[in-house]
């Protein structure tokens, strides 16, 4: 395992800076083509926010106006560039809110996230986030594929058939709520059951 996820994080600041303020206008520019995000955004002159300090003055999309979006223009607001039959997946969330959802790689970002963890190839990872609807299951699992991990999409429920896999399939890391967590250690202690997941 190399010590850093990808070149991203070894950029100088100088660097990183630079990358920045290249890619915020077009970023923006293109969110202001979308239906979405051109009234909130009809203000905003794109190739001025090229730094944090010009983020700090973009309008929040607040999950009521989301909600709002939604239901005036179906499944996702008008916020993506692609047709919903284009995605892979497609989640609802409390709200509900509707969140397309792909199958390349590290899609959501969160192998980075394992990776500064400590998890990569030759790590087993339990996977306790529900996969019905919402997209956690959906989201760790994509992110254990992109830094090389083994992965028992465990979901919820079933605590003694998860102890059983996580000792069985060497499970050396959880993925899932803390609450969870705490349930399966404490359960795994009374059965007699060590586990190796952290």
């Amino acid at each position: 395992m190399t010590p850093h996820y990808d070149d991203l994080e070894t950029r100088t600041s100088e660097q990183r800076a630079s990358d920045r303020a290249n890619a915020l206008p077009k970023q923006i520019a293109r969110a202001q083509m979308l239906p979405g995000y051109a009234t909130s955004l009809a203000n905003v002159e794109a190739t001025e926010i090229v730094g944090e300090a010009a983020l700090t003055a973009l309008p929040v999309l607040r999950k009521s106006a989301l909600l709002d979006l939604q239901k005036a223009a179906p499944p996702f607001g008008g916020l993506t560039t692609l047709a919903p039959t284009s995605f892979d997946y497609a989640f609802q969330s409390p709200g509900p809110i509707y969140e397309p959802g792909r199958r390349g790689h590290d899609w959501w970002r969160l192998g980075r996230f394992l990776s500064a963890a400590g998890v990569g190839q030759g790590d087993v990872v339990q996977n306790c986030f529900a996969y019905h609807l919402t997209p956690a299951g959906s989201m760790f699992d994509n992110a254990a594929e992109a830094v090389g991990a083994s992965l028992i999409p465990s979901g919820t429920g079933q605590t003694e058939l998860q102890i059983e896999a996580a000792a069985a399939l060497g499970a050396t890391a959880y993925a899932g709520t803390p609450d969870y967590l705490k349930v399966i250690l404490e359960k795994a202690d009374a059965m007699g059951v060590m586990l190796g997941i952290t």
